[in-house]
């Protein structure tokens, strides 16, 4: 099911003169930019001898393989066979994938997309700037991630010396159930430590969070943080797995004030703090997660509503995409037999 989805992999910036080793969902891609500056990306795995791609270069927008010099454009048609005069009969192909930017992101499809890549309305507002924070592997399932920046309980005790309080009865958000996701309202009081209070624009000891979670099947989220004083910071993070165990982990922020007024290395130094409290407890968890509350392999309370949405979609999903699988394979039989 996973397959059907966009993945966002790394900022554009992280694609240079040379071809971009990823492996998504246990499969080894390679990732490059054309002479146009449009990612491509296709099985990093030349069908002549095995190769991998990624050890080759870039020559006029196609990308080369080291071994023999074979040359595969971004629809991963082979252009080029050096050893060869006259052109093969049977066009030779590497397979391609669906890959796009968005965001200043990188994004690939494995297979043919079940939605589209989510909309982050705020990104073409104006009044915001956007701050790329970071871009990290973390040994830990996408859900496991997911499910925490979704998980109000946790803050008074994993986030204890940052901005959690000490009351351990966490504020319950209200949710609205949507086809793709849902989204989650709640308003949190928290701490303004002194080392955090410059990235916010306020000086008080505590404050009251309105936020806005938007949760995108299956590892995306847009979380709006509105502070008293008219601040918006807005968290965009997406999840990609890489395979059973690790996650590619892509944030980045959009905010509604200036450089002047918070430097980008304050920001980042904010966020950076509250996710590796998280990265600590995040990666002592199993990475198998039940997507069925009926297998009993977890405890669960209140609070853990979101998660639990969460797998109830995603199991949503698998099983309309395995339906329509198999009605299209149904089909495809029929029409054979025809």
């Amino acid at each position: 099911m996973l397959r059907r989805f966009w993945h966002c992999l790394f900022p554009m910036s992280d694609l240079g003169d040379t071809p971009r080793p990823f492996r998504l969902l246990g499969e080894n891609i390679v990732v490059w930019k054309d002479a146009e500056g449009a990612p491509h990306a296709v099985q990093d795995r030349c069908p002549h001898k095995t190769a991998k791609l990624s050890l080759g270069y870039l020559q006029n927008g196609d990308i080369i393989c080291p071994y023999h010099g074979w040359a595969f454009d971004g629809d991963g048609l082979c252009t080029l066979i050096p050893q060869e005069l006259a052109p093969r009969e049977r066009r030779v192909h590497v397979r391609a994938y669906h890959c796009a930017e968005r965001y200043g992101q990188v994004w690939v499809c494995l297979d043919e997309p079940a939605l589209d890549i989510p909309e982050v309305e705020p990104f073409n507002d104006p009044s915001f700037r956007q701050v790329f924070e970071f871009s990290e592997d973390w040994a830990c399932s996408p859900l496991r991630i997911m499910e925490n920046e979704f998980d109000a309980a946790h803050l008074s005790f994993v986030h204890a010396t940052s901005f959690g309080n000490t009351d351990p009865i966490p504020a319950l958000p209200a949710i609205e159930v949507l086809d793709d996701g849902f989204i989650a309202r709640s308003q949190p009081a928290v701490r303004n430590p002194e080392s955090m209070r410059s990235a916010i624009h306020m000086t008080s000891a505590t404050t009251v969070r309105t936020t806005t979670g938007r949760y995108y099947v299956p590892f995306f989220r847009v979380t709006e943080i509105a502070y008293p004083n008219g601040l918006k910071n807005i968290l965009v993070t997406a999840l990609t797995p890489i395979d059973d165990r690790n996650t590619r982990f892509n944030q980045f922020v959009l905010r509604n004030d200036t450089e002047e007024q918070v430097s980008t290395a304050q920001v980042i130094a904010f966020d950076r703090k509250v996710t590796l409290e998280d990265k600590l407890i995040l990666e002592s968890t199993d990475p198998d997660v039940p997507l069925d509350a009926s297998e009993d392999d977890e405890e669960h309370m209140a609070s853990d509503r979101p998660g639990l949405l969460m797998r109830k979609k995603i199991r949503a999903f698998c099983d309309e995409l395995r339906k329509a699988g198999d009605l299209g394979a149904l089909l495809e039989v029929r029409l054979a037999g025809e």
